[in-house]
């Protein structure tokens, strides 16, 4: 097993759990907006978000379109027209005030910070990245913090990674572990960087991707044992 000086851990439902933060500022916006919103609509509003993410990842659409258009093509599915812009601009408001975190993430990190050198990288908005990351507590634990927006790229593109590369002295892919939950942005990406990959998969999803990770844990710290150490030792 390999011996790893450096971790790269995503954000989004891996340390920060952003279905919770979703759900909150949904439930928000729709009554701001003085609009019904159901457990199906909800369900419905993040298969439509996570395809968009997946076409932006892919290079398909902007990122700007994606943000001021998914609200009035949910709401369009709904017989309701919508202005997506300022739509967005109030869930963003109430993003931006959600730091929930998923267990074990404070700890994990304090933890691990001492003995590797440990880094965010996520797809997203710089702006609401920064205020979830400070508001939970995760943002002063990092040594550094790179999200999509500041960087031109997003992941699982290597130009992330290279860019990430490149503005940490001594960071050397064989001694990188990438943690995150996303098959594709993740483990696809850390692997077109040559990085070992580790899934967060707290839900025991079947992989039928054809993205095999190096390895794959139901809870963060299960990366304990992967990183050569007893939990009870503290690292």
């Amino acid at each position: 097993m390999k011996t790893y000086k450096s971790l790269l851990f995503d954000a989004d439902d891996t340390l920060l759990d952003f279905k919770a933060t979703e759900r909150a500022a949904l439930r928000m916006l729709f009554e701001q907006e003085k609009l019904p919103f159901s457990d199906e609509m909800e369900t419905h509003y993040s298969e439509l978000n996570r395809s968009l993410w997946k076409a932006y990842e892919e290079g398909k659409i902007e990122r700007s379109e994606l943000l001021n258009t998914r609200f009035a093509l949910f709401m369009k599915e709904y017989g309701h027209e919508a202005d997506g812009v300022s739509m967005e601009k109030s869930y963003r408001a109430f993003l931006d005030e959600g730091f929930h975190l998923i267990d074990g993430a404070i700890e994990l990190i304090t933890e691990l910070k001492d003995h590797f050198h440990v880094y965010i990288v996520t797809n997203g908005v710089s702006k609401t990245q920064d205020k979830r990351l400070r508001g939970s507590g995760l943002h002063g634990l990092f040594k550094g913090v790179f999200v999509s927006e500041d960087t031109g790229y997003q992941k699982p593109m290597k130009e992330y990674f290279d860019y990430v590369f490149k503005r940490v002295p001594g960071l050397l892919p064989k001694e990188t572990l990438i943690i995150g939950d996303s098959l594709y942005s993740d483990i696809k990406g850390g692997q077109l960087a040559g990085l070992d990959t580790c899934w967060f998969n707290p839900e025991g999803k079947p992989n039928d991707s054809g993205i095999v990770p190096t390895y794959e844990i139901r809870k963060l710290d299960e990366l304990y044992s992967i990183l050569k150490r007893e939990q009870e030792e503290k690292l």
